[in-house]
This record gives C-alpha cells, structure tokens and sequence, in this order.
C-alpha cells in the first residue's frame, strides 16, 4: 500500500509527568529545551528540532500574520536552537580558517562575522555567525553537523572543540534597541554596530549580547551561559517589554521576512549539493587567503564555469508556492521553489527559488504549484525584495510600515 505524508506536519508536543513512573527519553541529548521554554509552555507549543534543540514552531497565543508585523512594527523576542561551538587553543584561528571560506584573520576581537563551511567537494554544509573573541572563537551554526566536522579535522592543529552550553534568544524590531537600554545596568556601550558583540550586565548577570539576528530588522542576540540566573534575566526582559509592546513568537516570525531580504537558510536554499557559487555567496568566499576544505573544487569550479545554479526572488499572487515546487516557463522547468510564505506586507506569497544558471530571462512570469498542486501565477524578482541597501537592519532607514503595500495591484 502506498502512503504519502505530503499534507501532514509532524511536532514535539510538551506533556506533564504524571504518575510514579516518569517517562524518561533514552537520548535526552538529542531533545534539549531552551532555558526560557518556560515563556512559551502557557501557549500550548509545537516544537521542532533544529541542531538537536526545540524551537517553537507554534504558539497559540499569535498568528504567524501577528507574528509578521511585531516584528516590523514593535519588538519579538524569539527563542531559537542556533548552536555555539566554541574554539580555542593556540592554533584555534588557524584551525578556523582551514574549515571556513573567509579570512578569519581579518575580523577583530568584538566584532562578528558570517561564515560557512564546505565539504571537500565544495558542496555546503551549513553556515551561522561567528564571534571573534581575543584568544576564541564561538561559531553559532545553523541546523547542520558542523562539531563532528570540527573533530575530523582537528588532529594536526593544537585547537580544543568543545560545547560551551550556551543559549540563544533574538530580540528584533524597530524598538529592540530600546528595550536593551531599558533592561541592562547602566550605559549601552557606543558604538554598538550591525554585527558587534559586547557584554553587559542585566539585573546584575553578565550576558553577551550581538547586534546581529535573522529578521533583517533592528535587533540583537543574547547568548544565555551556565553560570547565569536564566530565568531572572528572561524576567528582566519580559517586564521591561511590556512598555514596548514585546511578543513572543515563534519560527514563523522571520520566515518571510527573512525571505524578502534573501536571507539564506542552511538545508533549504543551499545544501551539499550547491556550492556558495549557486548560490551567491561568493563574496564570502576568499580564494587568495592559505588552503581550506573545498578550496581546490571551487577553484574548478569557477575555471570550468561549472556553476549550475542562481537564486533569485520569487513573488506568488493569490497563494503560496509549496516548497520543492517546480518553476514552469514555457512549459519548462527553469527552477524550483526552496523557501517559500506569505508576506502580509506585500500581501503575496514570497519565495526564494533556485533557477538554472542557463535561464536569463530573470524578469519574467512563471507558474508554480501550492500543497494541493493547484497552478499559481508568478513573478521572478531581485533579493531582496526592498530595502536594496540593508538600511532597516542598520538602524539607518527608522521608518515602521502603517499598513500593508500590495505588489500585485
């Protein structure tokens, strides 16, 4: 008998221990809960997994539409399964700079980067943010076995890989940077930048936070450590927040903002499968910097011009583009859909699509497919899809949409 799971959704759903006999997972490892999931369990949460931590797919208490414009108009807080790994040893940016495409040496203590790592193929294995500490690195990867990686390669570098069991939560918005000056002692330090990192103290605990997150909108990233009270600074926190309208969400609050601005996501727009040239991140590839895995791939792959694919923006009237979705023109398959929600902004369904490299025509209408395989109308775009030059997540462009802007009128 054949079976299909296409329609249905799969969840970690929180219960009470009841009874004399706990259950108890046979690999607690492999199902971890953030330090603040207390937040979230009055909601009745759905969770995934993402690097073996739950993240909350759902919440009862906001839509994924309300979720949207919280975090273009007031301020979320967002509890995530990012995963840091620290690296440190006397060989720790050597060691850094054979697994990662940029030039390590060139980021400055207190700033952060974003990086990727490749296999030996040139193919990508995930990406994330590193923080660039004077005598460490914490590298907070995506979704993606990058610790094991680590280890297979650490045996000629005097370089120790280790957990740090540490923590993320992003607060993003227009007021995010309001609700930090009103949570921690004393002075913000100035400047605080797009992608620095500090450390402050909020009622007394020393946290790290970084000016960095995946909305592309204001914000910044706490990193919770074993040693701090966590629930006395997610108290701090949620208090505070209530001046500035602060909501909890959950992974539908960047998914398609995210989207409009081309963030990628690691195991959907880019795989093992894609080179950082399908998917243009080639600025982040540094090919004049020392050897590093996948340096020689890529070098042929830019002499033979073997570049297979390019990511475009994809904007959907009257629906939502299924994931995997093939992209049709002229009863061709140019492409296909790898990231794909509704905007409530643009009030369309917005998508990130990998086309073929041999389709130019990148102004063009296409048709696509939703979940029921019904035919949707549609139109290749740029990424991002506004705000061309990053000035909303910069602090620079302060101004909150009032209402929503249709593309298709």
């Amino acid at each position: 008998m054949k079976m299909t799971n296409t329609n249905k959704r799969f969840t970690i759903k929180a219960f009470d221990q009841t009874g004399d006999r706990p259950l108890e997972l046979s690999r607690p490892g492999n199902m971890k809960s953030h330090p603040w999931s207390y937040m979230e369990l009055p909601f009745d949460p759905e969770y995934e997994l993402y690097n073996n931590r739950m993240t909350p797919a759902s919440l009862n208490n906001i839509t994924p539409d309300e979720q949207y414009w919280a975090v273009r108009t007031d301020v979320i807080l967002r509890n995530t399964g990012e995963f840091p790994v620290e690296i440190s040893g006397e060989d720790a940016f050597k060691f850094a700079n054979y697994i990662f495409t940029r030039d390590i040496n060139k980021i400055k203590p207190g700033r952060c980067s974003y990086q990727f790592a490749c296999y030996h193929d040139g193919g990508m294995i995930t990406d994330g943010v590193m923080l660039h500490f004077f005598n460490k690195l914490w590298m907070a990867q995506a979704d993606g076995d990058l610790f094991n990686w680590y280890l297979a390669h650490a045996k000629d570098f005097d370089v120790k890989i280790s957990d740090p069991n540490v923590w993320v939560s992003q607060i993003q918005g227009p007021k995010s940077l309001d609700l930090l000056e009103a949570v921690i002692d004393g002075d913000l330090q100035k400047p605080f930048n797009y992608f620095d990192f500090c450390t402050v103290l909020i009622d007394g605990e020393e946290v790290i936070i970084s000016r960095t997150g995946f909305s592309n909108e204001l914000g910044w990233e706490i990193y919770l450590q074993p040693e701090n009270d966590f629930k006395k600074i997610g108290d701090r926190i949620w208090e505070a927040g209530k001046k500035f309208n602060l909501k909890l969400t959950g992974s539908p609050v960047f998914r398609a903002r995210r989207i409009e601005a081309g963030l990628l996501s690691a195991g959907r727009d880019f795989n093992n499968f894609t080179t950082p040239f399908d998917v243009g991140l080639n600025r982040f590839v540094n090919m004049q910097k020392g050897n590093f895995v996948g340096k020689q791939a890529l070098q042929r792959a830019l002499q033979r011009k073997t570049i297979n694919h390019r990511v475009m923006g994809l904007r959907v009237k009257d629906g939502i583009a299924s994931l995997g979705s093939k992209i049709m023109h002229n009863k061709q398959c140019i492409g296909e859909v790898t990231s794909s929600s509704w905007s409530p902004y643009q009030e369309c369904g917005v998508a990130i699509v990998r086309l073929n490299n041999n389709f130019t025509d990148t102004d063009s209408q296409v048709e696509v497919y939703n979940y029921k395989n019904d035919k949707l109308n549609a139109h290749i775009c740029d990424l991002p899809m506004y705000d061309k030059n990053a000035e909303i997540v910069r602090g620079i462009d302060r101004k909150v949409p009032k209402t929503s802007n249709p593309w298709f009128k």
